[in-house]
């Protein structure tokens, strides 16, 4: 069996090929560029890993015998599994290597926005002494964060600010009040967490649905004192509206670890923007995470070449 690692960008695979090399399986890790450079390599794979390299409905219309598709990661919108499931092929991805990592990224961006950081960090470095260049600022008690989505990396969100005196909603259509309750927020609908958030965390995948979700009629609806993170998926911001929103003073600013396009352009508004901490796409990041991940990677693609179904399964239809 041939399992081929379309592209990553860690130091080594060699936790992934002891693992599948072990099993009996053939790897091949490839630094492919081009669909036409994907196609051909994957063509005759039984298992593919993709990191960052986009697996078209072309490229898994020609592929032959894969079995499964998995990503280095939790989102999977660089995969098309409508092409993927119409071929009984699995997509596949690992959702629990880096949850803490991503929720503290999360909350260290609050915290930062909240003291409002880069503002006065920046006043300070000008020349100018004293807490003016904060204002207003309010205290976390009694504030209310605002969680779009509550799965894993935002209940411990929620769980690790319920310490902070925060009231926390959270607006998710696939999870019953109840299951919110248990996970630490109170569900509400889309309308009600902008309206009523001073600070809100997007955590949900990109979708159809999700995809600029916040956008100007949603920004209009927040506090002009309010703040937005996103530690998930680009898109689901529309940028344009963000920056507008902004430079207006609709909201009061946001801390960005995605984006629309990546890598960011260096003229991107955003990061021009006193009120805006970005970061390139690291909150996932820890060394423990890295480790966990490959090694995670490895042994789905041997759990799902032995015959069994997947850990972690993203196109659940094809399962019987």
């Amino acid at each position: 069996m041939k399992v081929v690692i379309t592209d990553y960008e860690y130091p080594n695979v060699d936790q992934e090929r002891k693992i599948i090399t072990e099993f009996g399986a053939q790897l091949c890790a490839c630094h492919l560029k081009t669909p036409e450079e994907i196609a051909a390599e994957v063509e005759d794979a039984d298992a593919v890993i993709v990191q960052y390299a986009n697996l078209t409905k072309e490229i898994i219309a020609g592929m032959k015998h894969c079995k499964m598709i998995i990503k280095y990661g939790i989102g999977v919108n660089n995969i098309d599994s409508e092409a993927a499931t119409g071929k009984g092929i699995y997509v596949c991805n690992v959702p629990d290597y880096g949850v803490d990592e991503v929720s503290n990224h999360a909350i260290a961006m609050l915290m930062a926005l909240a003291k409002k950081l880069p503002v006065v960090t920046k006043a300070l470095k000008d020349g100018r002494w004293g807490y003016t260049p904060t204002v207003p600022l309010f205290r976390l008690d009694g504030s209310t964060l605002g969680l779009v989505g509550i799965g894993r990396i935002p209940s411990l969100v929620a769980h690790k600010m319920s310490n902070f005196g925060m009231m926390i909603l959270a607006f998710d259509p696939y999870v019953s009040a109840e299951e919110a309750k248990k996970r630490g927020a109170e569900l509400v609908d889309f309308k009600t967490l902008c309206q009523e958030s001073d600070f809100i965390s997007i955590h949900c995948p990109l979708t159809p649905s999700t995809t600029h979700l916040f956008n100007r009629e949603a920004f209009k609806m927040m506090k002009k004192t309010a703040f937005l993170i996103n530690t998930a998926r680009g898109p689901v911001i529309e940028e344009d509206a963000l920056v507008e929103a902004l430079e207006t003073g609709e909201i009061a600013g946001a801390g960005l670890d995605v984006f629309e396009s990546e890598p960011v352009a260096k003229t991107n508004r955003l990061l021009q923007m006193n009120q805006v901490i970005a970061t390139p796409h690291c909150a996932w990041y820890s060394e423990e995470a890295i480790t966990t991940l490959q090694r995670k990677v490895a042994e789905e693609v041997v759990n799902v070449l032995s015959g069994n179904r997947p850990f972690h399964c993203t196109n659940k239809p094809i399962i019987r």
